[in-house]
């Protein structure tokens, strides 16, 4: 890995955001969006929104960072941007890693805005510390960009990209909690949970919905999704291709 053709790469994917406002909008605006008609649905139930609402500022910032770094990573192979960059004096490694420091600085302030709108604006009860919610929801959309630059590998087509959003993310959200405590599911699907990175995120908010302080298992759930996404970004450095097939 070289730090100069990393930073280099993290400025040309800046450079290239900048110049992309639909895509900014998607990465920052739409997770507020759905957090505020999320607060709004449940109105008459402000217990309901306190409940999942921790879950959510994690889960909507991480499926639009997966769905923006799949593409995004997908085109430079599809328009041949990929494979001219790798017969230059360049990595994989470095480019993953200039792509996750680029998303990552998208994503930092991604969360500081839902977090802000949620726990300021809308009202969000939260016992925990402010800046540990605000750190769950920025590993969660660290975690939704390294997934994305990994199964970007594996698409041949746009189209393809976006399929994988329901096949990897969905079973995820299905058995993270959310909607059935993990306590309560069968032992099959329990054990499967206990090894989807979600399932820790979700955790470590529901934890700090209920409980003061900085409680040591909630930094365990924030090490586990920290370490689920930088295996994530080995891998996806094992499997790059220069083009599709």
């Amino acid at each position: 890995m070289n730090p100069t053709r990393t930073l280099a790469t993290a400025r040309r994917v800046l450079a290239q955001l900048r110049h992309d406002p639909r895509t900014i909008a998607l990465l920052l605006v739409v997770p507020c969006l759905l957090l505020v008609l999320l607060k709004y649905m449940f109105d008459a139930q402000p217990g309901t929104f306190d409940r999942i609402g921790p879950a959510l500022l994690g889960v909507f910032p991480l499926m639009v960072m997966f769905l923006v770094t799949s593409v995004a990573m997908l085109r430079e192979r599809t328009t041949g941007t990929l494979e001219r960059l790798l017969t230059m004096p360049l990595g994989k490694l470095d480019l993953l890693l200039g792509y996750a420091l680029a998303f990552g600085a998208v994503a930092l302030v991604q969360a500081a805005l839902a977090s802000a709108l949620t726990i300021g604006v809308l009202g969000l009860d939260i016992a925990g510390p402010t800046w540990l919610v605000f750190s769950v929801a920025v590993a969660d959309g660290l975690l939704g960009m390294a997934l994305g630059l990994l199964v970007s590998a594996f698409a041949a087509t746009e189209f393809q990209a976006v399929q994988f959003l329901p096949a990897v993310l969905l079973p995820q959200l299905l058995l993270c909690g959310l909607f059935v405590p993990r306590e309560d599911m069968a032992p099959l699907l329990r054990w499967i949970s206990d090894v989807l990175p979600l399932s820790y995120a979700v955790d470590a908010m529901a934890r700090l919905t209920t409980s003061a302080g900085v409680q040591g298992r909630t930094l365990l759930d924030l090490g586990v999704v920290a370490v689920c996404g930088l295996l994530s970004l080995a891998l996806g450095a094992a499997t790059l291709r220069r083009r599709t097939a």
